[in-house]
């Protein structure tokens, strides 16, 4: 297939890529920057200039290709609300340009939120949680089946993980680690995260453009609930510092994310894909040391 990848230069999109060319597709990612032109070049896609909000790019070029796989989400001005309409229009864009073809549509969201359940794809998403524009997003998405279009959600974890991850959860606790002098768990530690290594997502969201039928909501979850306690044991020991508990202010804004227990699993992707992690786990890539590099 001709994909067109959006973000196709950011963390996830760097992985998505590589998958994709390697069982023969052809990829053409938006690049908003000469940066990003370089890097989607480099991994041997084509390129096409644009941003989220050029909507006649979007449009032309998921018309011009056989499938779409869209990872980009833009933070650059307005914050979270102004991405999430970003986000909103250039869904809408690529949903009508591939409206009645029945091409695939692959688009990203989270895992849904059971606090202190392990919540699979089964579980519709709480509408009423502070990130719930990106799971109204992912609503519009699997309902576009009915326009015609082989539609799935993939659901990231609350950690994707990987050598090269320099934005994700786990650097910003070592940042705030090496700022306090500690290494810090909220409570009492036992809260899980659901984690995946970012080649493992890639696989995922390949699988889900070739055969995922209309309307699948998948989640890319290889830890299905990871110890915040454990987590921080392990950046403890490769910065030698203790391990205690601390208040959320520590962690900013996303201390109120890093305190609840938010376990999930992934039995449709399992079932349905035959999809399941095979690269490290959170702990062990932590061991692994690049993180500290």
């Amino acid at each position: 297939m001709r994909v067109f990848v959006t973000g196709a230069s950011g963390w996830i999109g760097s992985a998505v890529v590589p998958e994709l060319l390697a069982h023969g597709h052809q990829v053409v990612g938006l690049a908003r920057s000469d940066r990003s032109a370089d890097v989607i070049t480099a991994a041997g896609a084509e390129v096409v200039r644009g941003t989220l909000e050029d909507l006649d790019v979007l449009r032309s070029t998921a018309a011009a290709s056989d499938g779409v796989v869209h990872l980009g989400f833009s933070l650059d001005s307005g914050g979270f609300d102004e991405g999430i309409r970003i986000d909103a229009a250039a869904t809408d864009a690529l949903i009508g340009a591939l409206a009645g073809s029945g091409k695939p549509f692959t688009a990203t969201s989270g895992t849904s939120v059971l606090p202190g359940q392990v919540s699979t794809e089964h579980d519709a998403p709480d509408l009423t949680n502070p990130v719930a524009g990106r799971f109204r997003i992912a609503e519009t998405v699997l309902a576009a089946g009915a326009q015609g279009v082989r539609s799935a959600v993939v659901g990231m974890p609350r950690s994707v993980h990987g050598d090269g991850d320099r934005f994700g959860f786990i650097p910003i606790m070592i940042a705030a680690a090496r700022e306090h002098g500690v290494s810090g768990y909220l409570g009492d530690g036992t809260q899980r995260w659901p984690a995946v290594h970012v080649r493992d997502a890639a696989r995922l969201y390949r699988l889900a453009l070739e055969g995922a039928p209309a309307g699948t909501r998948l989640h890319a979850v290889g830890d299905e609930g990871v110890r915040m306690l454990d987590i921080v044991e392990a950046i403890g020991r490769h910065l030698a510092l203790p391990v205690e508990p601390v208040d959320p202010e520590v962690y900013g804004f996303l201390g109120g994310v890093f305190a609840m227990d938010q376990p999930s699993a992934a039995p449709v992707a399992h079932e349905l894909l035959g999809w399941s992690a095979e690269e490290p786990g959170l702990l062990d890539d932590i061991e692994a040391g690049h993180y500290f590099r």
